[in-house]
């Protein structure tokens, strides 16, 4: 089954153990395969963690819904990055992220470690993203200012890869050479005129040196006290002097600029493609441990103590999503008469931090993969 095709959401729920917690799961397995497989579900095993005061739990309730909302930011801004670096190849994002993300939603045993040292490792993987995006984004911006440079229009790109030594008198007390940028309409005009637009014009000094959709890029050669005059003349038949003066040197550090940076690009590439695929991973594990946490703490807080309840996941197939509500609903209506009543309304619940989202009478929350859609 190719997981990154098929992954789109996943529910995590809980009931609470009816004689045993085996069979809480085979219930809820018996009725979404029953209607033709609602869903694909497995068993998502929280160990026991240790249970305060309900005050205690009441308050985490608040704090693991903002590291909820926290963590799965830094998910979908790694998983956005990765979409950026790959550029033209974004279909390959969602393979990499997201099969891998989905064996580790569906593989992983649940690792039990405190609230605090989630926030602090995805507190870091945020922080380490900000440089690395700053780092290479800052790179990748220079290259493209270049780039930008070496295309456009004659008027105003980069000459430098285009003209020669030889086009060019250099080194001449009396002579000067001009680059012209003729629209192509105009070049039979220009051909006529040019040696007449001032005195002093170098006869047949002119060749086409380049040309791009519009205009040719021409040289012409004459003494430089009849320059003024002829910038003034060129402008009236629309012919553009280039303000350009040949040097070797400044041209040669462009083009080095310009390899040096497309090099750098390169070799922070695949560091940073890795960096990234490691750290979604390991942000997406911190992501479902903060869900097996609510889970846990909500059950209690709704269940009650002894700890007794089956958590479950179920990836809902798209097409019978609403099915599935209505099967879990009629399996578990019986726990909360109050959600029965108003189902599917936005609930406020003193103590539960609900008033944001779906209310169900289990306890219900959605990793939603689409968040991590590439545009």
């Amino acid at each position: 089954q190719d997981t990154a095709k098929k992954m789109t959401e996943f529910w995590l729920i809980s009931a609470p153990g009816e004689k045993t917690c085996q069979q809480t799961w085979e219930k809820l397995h018996a009725a979404t395969t029953k209607h033709n497989n609602l869903s694909t579900n497995s068993k998502f095993n929280i160990p026991d963690l240790k249970v305060g005061t309900l005050d205690v739990l009441v308050g985490l309730s608040d704090e693991l819904a903002k590291l909820d909302a926290f963590v799965e930011g830094v998910v979908k801004k790694v998983a956005q990055y990765m979409g950026d670096v790959l550029e033209d190849s974004k279909d390959k994002v969602q393979e990499n992220l997201l099969a891998n993300g989905g064996k580790v939603l569906i593989a992983k045993p649940f690792q039990s470690f405190r609230h605090y040292f989630i926030l602090q490792g995805v507190n870091q993987i945020d922080n380490d993203l900000k440089a690395r995006a700053s780092a290479y984004n800052n790179l990748k911006g220079n290259l493209q200012n270049l780039e930008r440079k070496n295309a456009g229009s004659l008027l105003t790109r980069s000459l430098a890869d285009i003209v020669k030594k030889e086009d060019f008198v250099l080194d001449s007390e009396y002579l000067i050479t001009l680059l012209v940028v003729v629209p192509k309409l105009n070049y039979n005009d220009w051909v006529k005129q040019y040696e007449t637009l001032a005195e002093m014009v170098v006869p047949r000094s002119s060749n086409v040196l380049f040309e791009d959709q519009d205009s040719y890029l021409c040289n012409v050669t004459l003494f430089r006290k009849a320059v003024d005059d002829f910038k003034h003349k060129a402008r009236e038949y629309k012919f553009m002097v280039r303000d350009f003066q040949y040097n070797e040197e400044e041209m040669k550090a462009d083009k080095e600029e310009m390899n040096r940076l497309s090099t750098d690009k390169k070799k922070q590439f695949g560091p940073l493609v890795r960096w990234l695929k490691v750290n979604f991973s390991e942000a997406f594990i911190a992501w479902i441990h903060v869900k097996a946490l609510r889970v846990f703490v909500e059950s209690v807080l709704r269940y009650g103590l002894p700890v007794n309840f089956q958590a479950m996941l179920l990836q809902p197939n798209k097409k019978t999503m609403k099915k599935l509500r209505e099967v879990l609903y009629d399996l578990y209506k019986h726990l909360d008469s109050s959600a029965a009543a108003i189902i599917d309304a936005t609930m406020d619940i003193p103590g539960l931090n609900l008033s944001q989202q779906e209310y169900y009478p289990y306890v219900y929350y959605k990793i939603d993969c689409n968040l991590l859609e590439f545009k």
